[in-house]
């Protein structure tokens, strides 16, 4: 498929992340790859936990790390832990990170992927599923646009993520940024899709959001925080 591309500048977008990860500030520590690799090595040696908290560091090249940046270990994250059941715009083979145009669009987006992964869990009648909403600004050039695209292309399929799948795939080989794309979730919104964190400028938390799940769906959506 071949899209028409866009130059995205200062780009703002919204991403939520379970709160029950902690947040990783080694990435934030540093500036450069050398001083990445020595501080990793001395706490890797007091820190057993650091391992699995960083993931598989060699998904991501350090040519592709954003150090030093404001949020860079959420920026790092989803590709560093990769889904091996995959996304909408990978197979499982790689990470992409996911944003959306608004915290109203995000909220839609994670509803819905939280919704029918609880539905598939048996015997839990009740939680509350907290997250952090994380305000995020990015370039993306170059940057491919399917927002042209309309809503019965088979990419926007809300099941079926095989031709959105072999999209990603290949525009990773074509060494795109992002990928600007409509929401599946919520009608008219527009999100972005990622494929390396390297032009992220940051990541910054701006509140906490709550879903209820009652047992057979989510059945309420509260913001318990807002950071000023």
């Amino acid at each position: 498929m071949k899209l028409p591309q866009c130059e995205l500048q200062d780009q703002q977008g919204v991403r939520l992340v379970n709160s029950k990860f902690p947040p990783i500030s080694l990435f934030e520590d540093v500036a450069s790859p050398e001083e990445f690799d020595a501080l990793f090595a001395l706490q890797a040696l007091t820190n057993p936990r650091l391992l699995n908290e960083m993931g598989l560091l060699n998904l991501l090249p350090a040519r592709e790390r954003p150090l030093g940046i404001v949020g860079a270990g959420y920026a790092v994250a989803p590709f560093t832990h990769v889904n091996p059941q995959g996304s909408r715009f990978s197979n499982g083979d790689f990470g992409v990170l996911y944003l959306a145009d608004t915290l109203d669009t995000a909220i839609a987006e994670v509803r819905y992927h939280q919704q029918q992964y609880w539905q598939g869990v048996e015997g839990l009648h009740y939680d509350r599923l907290v997250f952090r909403a994380l305000l995020c600004r990015f370039d993306a050039s170059p940057c491919a646009d399917a927002s042209l695209l309309p809503v019965d292309d088979a990419i926007y399929h809300p099941t079926n993520y095989q031709a959105a799948q072999q999209l990603g795939a290949e525009l990773r080989r074509q060494a795109m940024v992002g990928l600007r794309y409509r929401s599946v979730r919520q009608v008219g919104a527009l999100c972005f899709a990622m494929f390396t964190p390297r032009q992220l400028r940051s990541l910054v938390q701006t509140s906490h959001i709550e879903m209820v799940w009652n047992g057979q769906q989510i059945s309420g959506v509260h913001q318990l925080s807002t950071n000023t």
